[in-house]
């Protein structure tokens, strides 16, 4: 099986902060925000909820993407979530399984 790459958006409960990253281990990587683990913006931020994600071949392409949403508006990354999660619920539940 070949290893994928994950770009994804977060929020907090309110959903008034967003946060793009990128992850080769999608669930762990959220698990780690979700628990605090790391010192950083996510934690600062109370960053808890997947909102978004794509998945990728390879880890060029995903960084590529990453790059592209995080230099894009608010506004487009709110019609990006809106287009994959319309009532901008936690996915983690949903990749837990991946």
């Amino acid at each position: 099986m070949n290893k994928q790459y994950y770009v994804y958006i977060m929020t907090n409960k309110r959903n008034t902060v967003l946060y793009t990253g990128i992850a080769g281990d999608l669930v762990k990587r959220i698990y780690e925000h979700k628990q605090k683990i790391v010192e950083e913006f996510t934690k600062k931020y109370n960053v808890n909820k997947l909102v978004y994600y794509e998945i990728f071949d390879d880890p060029e392409s995903a960084i590529s993407r990453e790059k592209q949403i995080k230099a894009g508006s608010r506004k487009k990354k709110i019609k990006l979530i809106e287009g994959m999660n319309r009532e901008c619920e936690d996915l983690y539940d949903e990749i837990a399984s991946l």
